[in-house]
């Protein structure tokens, strides 16, 4: 696996681009540039499950490995979800099983600066390159707005 690193300035408080990250309604906006309709079922509490999931019940059964609200927040995924329902780890699903993401804040004069981490298998590499500016560009036109 490779980790990817990704990295942007917003012009707002840290505390409202968390509330983007992790608002239901706006989780939902900027995830859509991976997959339409993405959401995440969830306590959001350190150590609980959480559950990224498409429209069609497909995702990722994860949990919420480290959270500081405000700053930062990471998961560690743990195996595939099937229509709702999470598989076992499979030889499919051991090659990434353990896989980080992550996501820290940091403000200075009211810029803050985004930065995501994950963990991605070789075939995933050129999406993710792809997608996840657009995700950040998304967040932080989201954050900007009043």
């Amino acid at each position: 696996m490779t980790t990817l690193e990704f990295k942007i300035e917003i012009n707002a408080p840290k505390e409202k681009v968390w509330d983007v990250l992790w608002n239901e309604e706006t989780y939902k906006q900027w995830t859509s540039i991976f997959c339409e309709g993405s959401y995440a079922e969830s306590d959001w509490k350190e150590g609980s499950k959480i559950h990224f999931l498409s429209p069609n019940g497909d995702g990722m059964n994860s949990i919420i490995f480290k959270k500081i609200d405000n700053e930062y927040m990471a998961f560690k995924h743990l195996s595939e979800i099937k229509k709702f329902q999470e598989m076992p780890v499979d030889d499919a699903t051991q090659e990434w099983a353990g896989a980080m993401e992550m996501y820290r804040l940091t403000e200075d004069n009211g810029i803050t600066v985004l930065e995501a981490k994950m963990d991605a298998v070789e075939k995933y590499i050129d999406y993710f390159k792809t997608t996840w500016p657009k995700a950040l560009d998304l967040v932080k036109k989201l954050s900007e707005e009043k």
